[in-house]
């Protein structure tokens, strides 16, 4: 317990308020209200990849101890807020994931979530873009397609391929130990489950086969990911793509944005098919964020949202390596 000490620099500290006051700065003259929404929620995600942390506590006329969630995103609130008729907003606010602990991962972390109402996928990657422009000195951003970066770097079209073409690709590129792992996690044999698991042969390949070739000079935008993988995006025209994105830049994904999904019958649709994945991969089914739900069906305005790491967006601005050269404490430390 020697370790009290900060992992980060005074001057590192010095550096990251800055940043903040220069994110702060362009919301302010783009009139966007910052807003605070609670850390403890009732509900949580269903997300299949996420896992938050929890406490129990005694709410006001309940004799048990009722189980809350850390958030790890405040996107519900904050749609809760639009759907009460909110202006555009944006919060910038501690998040909680059970995740890895290492260069890019820290369990408590800050996030910066912003919704623009009325604003498409395109109009929000531009204003992504500004944000990226001013606060890293770059002078512009690329785009491109899920669909293309998978034709261009592996040869495979992701919104057609067959659960055996992934698996060949995974070989080829050094992942059949991943692609069996996964294979025997999500029992291919198993009909519901044969587009998680090309999901996930997805996710491996990008992780591995392309994600560390693209953003390397600017930052680069990746967009229309496929339907099955739309989270709380709409879907786009096609019905084989969502109006989803992420942005990348020398290796780390800063972002993650969508043109929100307004439909609460749909959403719902979504949370249950990912407990039942959840509950075939042995995780605990999630309870659904019934407010939430609530505020869809009483009307959230079309809009879109994105929410991006701000301690890597620090890491990036400051060239730094790790994490901790960028927070105060780490959790070793806190």
């Amino acid at each position: 317990m020697d370790n009290w000490q900060p992992t980060a620099t005074i001057e590192r500290l010095r550096q990251r308020a800055a940043i903040l006051q220069q994110v702060r700065d362009f919301f302010l003259q783009r009139n966007v209200l910052e807003v605070e929404t609670p850390a403890l929620s009732q509900g949580t995600v269903s997300d299949v990849h996420l896992d938050a942390l929890t406490s129990d506590h005694i709410l006001p006329g309940q004799p048990q101890p009722t189980r809350l969630y850390l958030q790890t995103s405040p996107e519900y609130a904050m749609k809760r807020l639009l759907a009460d008729g909110y202006p555009d907003i944006y919060q910038i606010c501690k998040c909680f994931r059970e995740d890895e602990i290492g260069r890019l991962h820290n369990p408590e972390f800050t996030m910066l979530e912003w919704y623009r109402r009325d604003f498409s996928m395109h109009q929000l990657i531009d204003e992504v873009g500004a944000l990226l422009v001013s606060v890293l000195g770059v002078n512009n951003i690329t785009q491109s397609t899920y669909q293309s970066l998978f034709l261009r770097f592996l040869d495979v079209d992701p919104l057609s391929s067959d659960l055996a073409l992934l698996v060949k690709r995974c070989s080829e590129n050094g992942l059949q130990e991943y692609a069996q792992q996964l294979t025997q996690l999500y029992d291919s044999g198993t009909n519901a489950l044969v587009e998680p698991l090309k999901d996930a042969l997805l996710q491996v390949l990008f992780n591995q086969c392309i994600e560390p070739y693209i953003g390397q000079d600017v930052p680069m935008c990746v967009s229309h990911f496929p339907a099955s993988q739309a989270a709380l995006a709409c879907l786009a025209n096609d019905g084989k793509t969502a109006l989803r994105f992420e942005f990348y830049y020398k290796g780390l994904e800063l972002a993650n944005g969508f043109e929100e999904l307004t439909d609460a019958k749909a959403q719902l649709a979504r949370f249950e098919s990912d407990n039942l994945i959840r509950e075939h991969l042995n995780k605990p089914s999630r309870p659904i964020d019934l407010r939430f739900l609530k505020a869809l069906e009483s009307g959230l305005p079309p809009c879109a949202g994105v929410a991006l790491g701000i301690d890597r967006l620090i890491m990036l601005a400051l060239n730094c390596e790790h994490i901790n050269e960028v927070i105060s404490f780490d959790i070793t430390r806190a």
